[in-house]
C-alpha cells in the first residue's frame, strides 16, 4: 500500500470509528480522576488513611512501591499489610505481595509490559481493611468484528516458524558456456553461400553455409551443431575460410548468473545453497542453487558465485543485471511473528494481541529476522492471537484515543 493510500485509509478509519461511538470503541488510559502523590503514584484515600502506589522503574526493572500515611503522617511500612492484584486482558491475574524496605513497601514481582490492567488493592492497617480498584490501561482498544473485517484486520496464532536467513547480492547474466558452439570450416576453401545472419535462430542440423573445398573442389555444407541464436557471423560469400571462426551459436534456454558475494558474507555462502534470482528490471524470480564459487576476487573485492538458470522463456538476456537472495541458514524457532504485523509503540517494537473484540500491545524482544518471519525471544506467549495484516489500523486507533503510558 502506498503512503498516500495508507494516509487516506487512516483518515477514513478515524472518521469511521469516531462515528461508531462507544458501541465499537472503548479506550481507557490511567484514571485521571485519581490524585497524584509526591512520588507521582496514584493516591488512594479512605478517611485518614492514604496509600500512594507507584510503578518504579528508575535503574531497576519495573516494580510497585507504596507509601502509607495516616492523617498526613508517613507510616512505618511494617505496620501495613498490602496486596495488589493486576487483572490483565484475557482475565490473567498477577498477585503481588509487598515487603517493607526503608520508608516504603516494595512489590515482590516484576510489573511486566504492557502496564495495562485493572488494579485491585487490599491494605490492612490498625485492624481495619481498605480496598480500592482503578484502571491503568495503555495500548488497548476495542473494535467490533464488523468494523475489524471492514478494515481488513487479519490475525493468526503465534507459534513456531521456519526462519530462512538469506544474503542479498547482485550480478549479471552470462551465456552458459556449455551451450556455446564456435563453428569453423572442416576443410579450407571458398565460401559459396551464407544461409544465416546475425541474431537469427537456428535448429540443430540447419545449413549455415556451403564451402567449395580447395583440395577436392567439391562443395560441402556447414551445419548447426546445436539449436540456438547466431551471435557471431564472420562468413561472407566469395571469401576464403582461412582457418577462422565463421559462426558462434548460443543456446540461451539455459544461462549462467554470476553473483557478487562480498567478504562479509563469503563464509556464509556455500556450494549447493538455494538461490532466488530476479531480473533487475522486474519479473518473476527463478529458483536454483549455487554451482561453484570462484577462488579469485574481483576488483571490488567480491567473489563470484555462479548459478545455472532455466531460461526457456528467453526473458533472461545475457549482459543484463539481476538481483538475488542466497539462503545461508535455515532454523525452526519456537516462537515467531510475521513481519507485516510489527508496529512501533513508544520505544518498543510491538504486535497487537487480540482477545475477543479487544486489541492490546505486546512489547517484543526480537531475534533473527528473515523473509516474512521474525523470531520472538520475549514479550509474547505462544498461542497468542495477534494481528498480522493492517495492524496500522490498531495503532492509529490507539494513538487517536490517547491511551498512553501513564502510571
Amino acid at each position: 500500500m502506498t503512503i498516500f493510500k495508507r494516509f487516506l485509509w487512516t483518515l477514513i478509519l478515524v472518521a469511521t470509528l469516531a462515528a461508531c461511538g462507544n458501541n465499537n470503541l472503548q479506550i481507557s488510559a490511567a484514571e485521571e480522576t485519581l490524585a497524584r502523590g509526591p512520588h507521582n503514584g496514584q493516591l488512594l484515600s479512605d478517611g485518614d488513611f492514604s496509600l500512594e502506589l507507584a510503578i518504579y522503574e528508575t535503574g531497576v526493572p519495573p516494580e510497585f512501591r507504596a507509601w502509607a500515611t495516616s492523617a498526613g503522617q508517613l507510616l512505618d511500612p511494617n505496620s501495613v499489610d498490602l496486596r495488589v492484584m493486576l487483572t490483565r486482558l484475557g482475565d490473567l491475574v498477577d498477585d503481588i505481595g509487598f515487603l517493607p524496605q526503608g520508608d516504603f513497601l516494595r512489590g515482590d514481582a516484576l510489573v511486566y509490559e504492557p502496564h495495562s490492567f485493572v488494579v485491585s488493592i487490599e491494605a490492612t492497617y490498625g485492624g481495619k481493611n481498605y480496598r480500592w480498584e482503578y484502571e491503568n490501561l495503555e495500548g488497548r482498544t476495542r473494535i467490533d468484528q464488523q468494523t475489524a473485517a471492514a478494515f481488513g484486520i487479519e490475525t493468526m496464532i503465534a507459534g513456531p516458524a521456519l526462519i530462512e536467513e538469506t544474503v542479498s547480492v547482485y550480478g549479471h547474466i552470462l551465456p552458459n558456456e556449455q551451450l556455446v558452439r564456435e563453428v569453423s570450416a572442416r576443410f579450407e576453401g571458398e565460401i559459396q553461400t551464407v544461409n544465416v545472419s546475425l541474431g537469427e535462430s537456428v535448429q540443430k542440423g540447419d545449413t549455415l553455409a556451403t564451402i567449395e573445398s580447395n583440395d577436392s573442389l567439391r562443395a560441402y555444407s556447414i551445419t548447426a551443431p546445436i539449436a540456438g541464436v547466431i551471435t557471431e557471423q564472420a562468413a561472407h560469400a566469395d571469401e576464403q575460410t582461412g582457418g577462422r571462426r565463421l559462426f558462434t551459436i548460443v543456446d540461451v534456454s539455459s544461462v549462467w548468473a554470476d553473483l557478487a558475494v562480498f567478504p562479509s558474507n563469503r563464509s556464509q555462502v556455500n556450494i549447493g545453497a538455494a538461490v532466488s534470482v530476479s531480473p533487475a528490471a522486474g519479473g518473476a524470480s527463478i529458483e536454483s542453487t549455487i554451482s561453484n564459487i570462484n577462488v579469485l576476487t574481483e576488483t571490488n573485492q567480491s567473489v563470484m558465485a555462479r548459478t545455472t538458470l532455466n531460461n526457456e522463456d528467453g526473458l533472461l538476456m545475457p549482459g543484463t543485471y539481476v538481483t538475488a537472495t542466497i539462503k545461508v541458514a535455515e532454523n525452526t524457532v519456537p516462537l515467531a511473528v510475521k513481519r507485516s504485523g510489527l508496529q512501533s509503540f513508544r520505544d518498543f517494537t510491538v504486535v497487537y494481541a487480540q482477545v475477543g473484540e479487544e486489541y492490546e500491545v505486546r512489547m517484543l524482544e526480537l531475534g533473527r529476522q528473515a523473509g516474512e518471519w521474525v523470531e520472538v525471544l520475549g514479550g509474547l506467549e505462544p498461542g497468542t492471537v495477534y494481528v498480522t495484516e493492517n495492524s496500522y489500523v490498531i495503532k492509529a486507533d490507539i494513538e487517536k484515543s490517547g491511551a498512553a503510558h501513564d502510571h
